[in-house]
């Protein structure tokens, strides 16, 4: 049966919508959740289940998680299209502004609705958990919509782990139990470390772009040799700190899993020490290519905090 044209036009529109939000990098948003979750999960077990947990809104939180991010992206897009970091010669960004899909307030205005989205959600779990649940969402919030700002002074990579690397794991754990687990900063800190090498990935990449525009971000500012030392550093202390964190008794040893997924990270590190700022294309897919290191180490972790509950 052949589609009408109201039906192609939806599908366009769909396809538009999905390609702005960039959901191959949705695994810096929804991977924290979920470690946390899987966290939460042997702690309760391994505690003698001394606190409850609200599972409905462990699945609400993965989605608010996402539906920032969702937002951010959208956001950033606009602003680095306004600002002219993003070009045609350029490899960042959905580009869907580039290549004319939509129309820079058509695109403010989805990431607006998404941002709408998000509060609301936010909103949700702070009336089914507690108080401090605003100013985690506040800074979600602010970060979310004035990323361009910080990343444009070289502050992107520290905020990007200050929410992606520890707000959006406390935040988790706390609307799961009403109590602000701080071991949750301590757990995301792997996660986040890898979470900052997407867009470190990305930024160095990027760097004679960004000059152009009169930017400077943290890849800028550290130069490409630095760089290139500082997204391999990234990676290692991921593994290190797993292996602290076991130590110290935070997490059980069926994590040390994680070194699995060594060869991924091996790879990455191989294309950045690759990186020339005269022929980006080197390493035009190492920002995609660090997701799905944070997809698999994370998963990883996740799998192993459950597998541990039932090797008791």
């Amino acid at each position: 049966m052949k589609k009408g044209p109201q039906q192609k036009q939806f599908n366009i529109g769909i396809k538009k919508w999905f390609i702005a939000i960039r959901p191959w990098s949705f695994p810096a948003s929804a991977m924290p959740v979920i470690v946390i979750v899987s966290y939460i999960f042997w702690q309760w077990h391994n505690s003698e289940k001394s606190f409850s947990i609200n599972w409905l809104n462990a699945i609400i939180s993965l989605l608010g998680a996402m539906s920032f991010q969702a937002a951010g992206n959208v956001i950033s897009d606009y602003f680095d299209f306004k600002y002219h970091v993003d070009r045609k010669e350029s490899f960042g960004s959905s580009r869907v502004l580039i290549d004319k899909m939509f129309t820079p307030p058509s695109l403010l205005r989805f990431g607006i609705v998404l941002l709408t989205v998000s509060v609301f959600i936010g909103f949700f779990l702070l009336s089914h958990s507690g108080i401090h649940l605003l100013w985690i969402g506040l800074v979600g919030f602010l970060g979310t919509y004035f990323y361009y700002v910080l990343k444009y002074r070289a502050f992107g990579d520290l905020l990007i782990f200050v929410i992606f690397g520890q707000l959006i794991g406390l935040g988790t754990a706390f609307a799961m139990t009403g109590t602000l687990l701080w071991d949750a900063l301590l757990i995301s800190i792997p996660i986040g470390f890898l979470i900052v090498n997407i867009l470190h990935a990305n930024n160095t990449r990027d760097i004679l772009f960004d000059k152009k525009a009169g930017i400077c971000t943290f890849a800028i500012l550290l130069g490409l040799h630095a760089s290139k030392i500082q997204y391999a550093i990234l990676n290692i202390c991921s593994y290190l700190t797993i292996v602290i964190l076991i130590i110290l008794d935070f997490i059980p040893t069926t994590c040390l899993s994680v070194f699995l997924t060594c060869p991924l990270a091996i790879k990455n590190i191989k294309c950045m020490s690759h990186a020339s700022i005269e022929d980006p294309k080197q390493i035009k897919k190492l920002d995609s290519m660090s997701a799905q290191l944070v997809l698999a180490f994370s998963l990883c972790v996740a799998i192993s905090n459950i597998i541990a509950v039932y090797l008791k």
